[in-house]
């Protein structure tokens, strides 16, 4: 079950990324020391061991599973993640990611099967298949993973961070700590000034990473108060809600640090319980787990030239947020539709002494008459009824289940799934910025070729205009 990759025909590569510390590489692979019983990222500034002591695993879980305890110095549980997407199934990605947002913390398989409408017996072959272990094996190291993050970056007390990865009782935690990582949480703790509820957290990418182009794309449609961007960061304020109808809110602010190859983030949340979930959707949001190389390689193996290196998907904080955004950006410009979200935001947000506000609620737009912003009537029962559909529909975070609505068409649907989802295969044929890019670059193109990064060739044709 626990295949190391020293048998593949990446080996070579994955040497050299390790000679020379390729940064690029962070996250992709990672190297198990015999000698020592330690495993860790290609970057880790350690003395770099003999060949014949090293061992080449494609996740860090299999490392652990195969006897290997984290690197207290590279700390592999800060790599990004590893996608899997060529060849997996979507329900395979919709599930891992329920997982890291904390859906096996206190439900069943069962539970989790019957959301994504397989039975639990199939899940577990995705998983066995794909990642080599069971959904629970997973969902517990992910646990003890983000919770080393924590001993390691913050000061927070032992029973906070057990809560803040999902674990109910300390004892849990502590067994469950030493069996995933081989160490006990006392080897890890590491002294920080931190407040209780304000975290600063190191979030790591694979480079490149194009911020500048990010950071633009962000700025076009900042809303003051709801969010912040300058050069070098971005923050917003946020709201989260569990399946279990657990809530938090609070705001963060991502620093870039080009030089490391990461975001130094700091957050202020009212409830721990729902910190890990929060952190997964930051790293979402900035589309901090992709692989540019692979993305690029892939478009240009498609025929696309002229790519712009390390281009990032700009997610948006949630499913219906972006919903709500791309109703009222419907056949106008962002500047237009820039000012519609800041006067519903204005309006209907939860508003904050600090001079910061939450966006709207979903029962504040579902009892809304919209009179303060000039709008066709039509648009404005549109807004209503995906707020009703939140409230009434048993999966309304599915976009495709938004169709009946009445104003909601593949162009919305599929804009709320490519930044609301960050689902990185969507192609906007029907949108005009997309036409016109086609149209001024004379470019002759197959969308189908660029599959399964059609949204980073949507966001390549915009950045042409």
């Amino acid at each position: 079950m626990q295949e190391s990759l020293s048998i593949t025909s990446n080996i070579k590569a994955y040497q050299q990324a390790r000679l020379s510390r390729d940064a690029r590489f962070d996250g992709r692979f990672f190297i198990a020391v015999k000698t020592t019983g330690i495993y860790c990222r290609p970057i880790c500034p350690a003395v770099t061991p003999k060949e014949e002591n090293i061992e080449y695993y494609s996740h860090a879980h299999l490392a652990a599973f195969s006897g290997y305890r984290p690197c207290l110095r590279c700390h592999p549980d800060s790599a990004p993640d590893s996608p899997i997407w060529n060849g997996v199934s979507t329900t395979l990605e919709r599930a891992k990611r329920l997982i890291d947002n904390g859906a096996l913390d206190n439900a069943s398989l069962l539970d989790l099967s019957g959301r994504l409408g397989i039975s639990d017996r199939y899940l577990r072959q995705l998983f066995d298949k794909h990642l080599g272990i069971s959904p629970k094996a997973y969902a517990l190291f992910k646990q003890c993973e983000f919770a080393k993050n924590l001993l390691h970056q913050t000061s927070l007390p032992i029973t906070e961070i057990a809560l803040a990865s999902g674990f109910n009782s300390v004892r849990r935690f502590n067994d469950c700590f030493k069996k995933q990582l081989s160490l006990t949480p006392s080897q890890v703790r590491k002294s920080k000034k931190t407040t209780i509820n304000k975290i600063e957290l190191k979030l790591y990418y694979r480079p490149p990473y194009n911020w500048q182009h990010l950071q633009g794309f962000l700025v076009a449609r900042l809303i003051e108060k709801l969010e912040w961007c300058d050069e070098d960061s971005y923050g917003r304020t946020f709201k989260w809600e569990n399946n279990n109808g657990e809530k938090c809110k609070g705001w963060f602010t991502d620093y870039h640090n080009k030089k490391k190859h990461r975001f130094d983030v700091k957050i202020e949340i009212d409830n721990l319980h729902l910190l890990k979930a929060v952190v997964n959707n930051i790293r979402r949001v900035l589309d901090l787990d992709t692989d540019s190389k692979t993305v690029e390689e892939c478009l240009k193996t498609g025929g696309f030239s002229g790519l712009e290196k390390g281009l990032r998907l700009p997610g948006t904080w949630s499913i219906f947020e972006a919903g709500i955004r791309a109703i009222l950006g419907q056949q106008i410009s962002v500047v237009a539709a820039r000012n519609l979200v800041k006067a519903v935001i204005y309006e209907l947000g939860e508003k904050l002494e600090d001079n910061k506000v939450y966006f709207p609620s979903i029962e504040k737009i579902a009892e809304s008459d919209f009179e303060f912003i000039k709008m066709p009537g039509k648009r404005k029962q549109t807004l209503k009824n995906l707020a009703l559909h939140f409230i009434e529909a048993e999966h309304p975070d599915e976009p495709e289940s938004w169709l009946p609505l009445k104003g909601i068409g593949p162009w919305t649907v599929d804009y709320a799934k490519m930044r609301g989802l960050s689902d990185p295969d969507i192609y906007l044929a029907g949108d005009l910025g997309v036409k016109k890019a086609v149209e001024q670059t004379g470019l002759k193109l197959d969308p189908a070729n660029a599959s399964p990064f059609r949204s980073y060739l949507t966001f390549h044709l915009w950045n042409k205009l």
